[in-house]
């Protein structure tokens, strides 16, 4: 870590937007992703956009507290001069950056290049796994003719979880005959191991669900079996066309985003919800019922006979022809997951 001290107010630094053409044969190159494998380590994408403009950024120095400096080159790659080229750059939200976009004077022919030099105040670095994104933006007239070209680079600092089960940090199933240690829903309330079982959720046995065989948590009842999710990143290695969660909520608002990373650095993402575990409509949220047990434990035992407390499946979609590699959950505590698989 760099010393504390090169923080300071960005506004009272001296700091202005460096600029350099360059021909074409010195453009920088577009960055390609590598996965990260400690906690240390840091693998980054550059995407260009679809027009013929290239836009590429730098790799960004996360370790903070830090001054980073990132440079945003352009590339006309069009057929026409570009003129009145604007690069503009920014990080994850509260990060500052001077300068606010560097004016690029004169023209670039045909194959030329532009690098623009942007300062980033970093923060001190997060514990656990972390994905920060940023995005350069050109505008311009002339070149290849579109206005504007936009890319974005992601860098990933730590080690996704090694499975689901590394991030269980919720006890949402107890034994009828020891109700105390749930706490499903914040309240002390829990699904019955023996109503589970009654309608085929049992410890490590398999759960069909929208074309994956999921397992329900294969760990004795009263003990962490779920994940109440607050943005966990989940080793899941596989390919098929989608990511199928199990799971329920907690109340009525509990839907989030997943973000799914592929092994070539690129990632998709896709919303879930779950219907709260009792009353919703139990297509709440696009959602799947799967199981449906009778009552619940509550802190002073086995209750609410008759009601029915339940559990569903949701999906987000994948590109069957990238190897998924580590999945981001929502980070939404109402969202609760048992397990997630690939379906083909």
């Amino acid at each position: 870590m760099r010393p504390a001290g090169l923080i300071g107010s960005l506004g009272a630094m001296a700091v202005a937007g460096a600029l350099t053409l360059a021909p074409a044969s010195t453009a920088t190159a577009t960055a390609t992703a590598s996965a990260a494998t400690a906690t240390t380590a840091v693998s980054a994408e550059t995407r260009p956009a679809a027009a013929g403009t290239e836009v590429t950024l730098s790799p960004v120095d996360l370790d903070g507290p830090a001054i980073s400096t990132v440079k945003v080159t352009v590339t006309n790659a069009g057929p026409q001069r570009m003129r009145s080229l604007k690069v503009t750059f920014g990080g994850p939200v509260g990060w500052a950056v001077q300068p606010s976009a560097v004016q690029v004077d004169g023209s670039l022919a045909a194959g030329a290049s532009a690098t623009a030099t942007f300062r980033i105040q970093v923060p001190e670095r997060r514990a656990g796994f972390t994905v920060r994104t940023f995005t350069a933006t050109a505008t311009y007239q002339g070149g290849d003719g579109a206005g504007s070209a936009t890319a974005t680079r992601t860098e990933r600092s730590g080690t996704p979880l090694a499975d689901l089960a590394a991030a269980y940090n919720n006890v949402g199933v107890t034994d009828e005959t020891d109700t105390r240690p749930g706490n499903y829903d914040g309240e002390g309330n829990s699904f019955s191991a023996q109503k589970l079982a009654a309608v085929g959720l049992r410890p490590g046995e398999p759960v069909t669900a929208l074309g994956a065989t999921l397992r329900w948590p294969n760990v004795p009842s009263g003990t962490r079996n779920n994940v109440s999710s607050a943005g966990q990143a989940v080793t899941l290695g596989g390919t098929g066309s989608r990511l199928v969660l199990l799971g329920s909520g907690v109340t009525s608002g509990a839907s989030g985003t997943v973000t799914v990373y592929y092994t070539d650095g690129t990632s998709g993402t896709g919303t879930i919800g779950f219907p709260n575990w009792s009353f919703d409509p139990a297509n709440a949220h696009g959602a799947t019922l799967v199981a449906s047990s009778d009552g619940r434990n509550r802190p002073s035992g086995y209750g609410n006979a008759g009601i029915a407390y339940r559990v569903f499946a949701h999906s987000v979609p994948l590109d069957p022809a990238k190897r998924v590699e580590f999945v981001v959950l929502p980070a939404n505590g109402n969202v609760h997951v048992f397990d997630m698989a690939i379906a083909p």
